[in-house]
């Protein structure tokens, strides 16, 4: 069965001065303000689409190599996943980075490292995302 996530954002003012407030509606897990040099500057405790999208990233990213572990029989004990999205003004996201380091008994470091590529390639965010160039640096542990 489909499932759809919703989110919705309210913008007040122009792109450079304005400040909006994004929200997770079906979670209902917290509403976060945004703005433009949150976004293209520092953070300043406001978040932007790139890191929405990092969290989307990260956590599609762990399920998939975890899932995809447990299928090969080697399920993992602990996957932790960071996803860094780099956004250039002018040109948009250039690139995203992905550094997953994992505990798997049972498992060598080129099925491990066979195991996070295909993770990468598969994970449904990945895929949503292919029009960036999306690398990946996958440790064992």
């Amino acid at each position: 069965m489909a499932t759809k996530r919703s989110s919705h954002t309210v913008w007040k003012g122009d792109l450079l001065h304005g400040t909006g407030v994004v929200s997770l509606d079906s979670s209902g897990q917290g509403s976060f303000d945004v703005s433009w040099p949150s976004r293209a500057e520092a953070a300043n405790g406001k978040t932007s689409p790139e890191e929405l999208i990092a969290a989307a990233h990260s956590s599609c990213y762990s399920m998939a190599l975890s899932h995809g572990l447990a299928g090969a029989g080697t399920p993992p004990t602990r996957v932790e996943t960071k996803a860094e999205v780099t956004f250039q003004p002018g040109e948009g996201i250039t690139g995203i980075h992905l550094t997953v380091a994992a505990e798997v008994p049972g498992l060598d470091e080129d099925g491990f490292t066979a195991a996070a590529e295909d993770a990468k390639k598969n994970c449904p965010v990945s895929q949503a995302l292919t029009g960036t160039t999306i690398t990946l640096t996958a440790t064992l542990l």
